[in-house]
């Protein structure tokens, strides 16, 4: 057992202690999805990744996590239960998280996340509060799991495209969030639920800021935008972008519409409010250059989508 873990699951004790390093603070979180994917492990994957990601949002290291299981075994076979956590199990390994114990009930629907505890340095905490006029906005992972998850669900996803995106699910946001703490990024938000706009949007009020978006920078995942023009969209989706639209308006000062077009930006628009899984990080910072080489290097499709400044609101370009 590792030397800061006082108790664990070994024993079957009610909770989880563990060592907190002086003068660092704790990140708490937790986040449970249902599956996107029919393979039970990579669900497990896609799950914890995304649920570990809200402390490296946050500027945190995550430490330690529990399982939290929904789970028809009435229904289902618990090979399945095993895949799922193993799956799971593997990401928090590869993040150097201990997974110290769990709770699991029997729904009749399957679900599967990870409460987490991390720890945050004096000077290293980014809010949404935190942005600060003239920084770059540099998103680390491309967009569009949203419609490709739904295409994968209506069995019209190719397999190239699901292997890309479940790709995409799965790579922790661990490296990205370091490589920010490189290059003076003072603020973040990972990109999930709320899609890209509607998590900018909450570092727009947070910090009092302006933004603006560069549609046509923002990286895509293959098939994203055949599937938004086909209207393969979840529900999510189209709520997000009636959620941002009183926010957001485009370059000439026209407001956004909750509804959007087949007109190739609108598209692009209603991608950029898509609901994302285990999406990427949204970093601002003073240095895009220097950072986006080094998330780069690191196989990350990051790039520089726009700027912040002016009135609180989102102009789309």
């Amino acid at each position: 057992m590792r030397p800061d873990i006082v108790v664990d699951h070994a024993y079957s004790d009610d909770a989880a202690v563990v060592k907190v390093a002086g003068g660092r603070d704790l990140v708490l979180t937790a986040d449970v999805i249902a599956p996107l994917v029919d393979d039970p492990e990579a669900f497990g994957a896609i799950a914890a990744t995304n649920s570990l990601s809200d402390v490296w949002a946050m500027g945190g290291e995550a430490r330690f996590a529990l399982n939290l299981v929904f789970f028809p075994d009435d229904q289902l076979p618990l090979e399945i239960l095993d895949a799922i956590l193993a799956g799971g199990a593997k990401k928090c390994a590869e993040a150097g998280v201990a997974i110290v114990g769990g709770h699991t009930v029997r729904d009749p629907e399957v679900k599967f996340g990870l409460s987490v505890t991390g720890d945050v340095g004096p000077g290293e905490l980014w809010t949404n509060r935190t942005a600060e006029v003239g920084q770059a906005l540099v998103l680390t992972k491309a967009i569009g799991t949203g419609v490709i998850g739904q295409a994968i669900k209506k069995g019209i996803a190719t397999p190239e495209a699901a292997a890309t995106a479940i790709a995409s699910m799965t790579t922790l946001n661990m490296t990205a969030a370091r490589i920010g703490h490189r290059h003076r990024v003072t603020a973040a938000t990972d990109v999930t639920g709320f899609g890209l706009l509607g998590h900018l949007r909450n570092i727009v009020r947070g910090s009092g800021l302006g933004a603006r978006v560069e549609l046509a920078a923002i990286p895509l995942l293959p098939t994203a935008l055949d599937h938004m023009r086909a209207k393969v969209c979840p529900a999510g989706s189209k709520a997000n972008r009636a959620h941002v639209a009183a926010d957001t308006r485009w370059a000439d000062g026209t407001p956004l519409t909750a509804e959007g077009s087949d007109d190739p930006r609108e598209l692009l628009a209603s991608l950029a409010c898509d609901a994302q899984t285990s999406g990427g990080l949204l970093l601002c910072t003073h240095a895009p250059d220097a950072l986006l080489r080094e998330l780069r290097d690191a196989g990350l499709p990051a790039a520089v989508i726009g700027e912040l400044g002016g009135p609180p609101v989102i102009t789309l370009r």
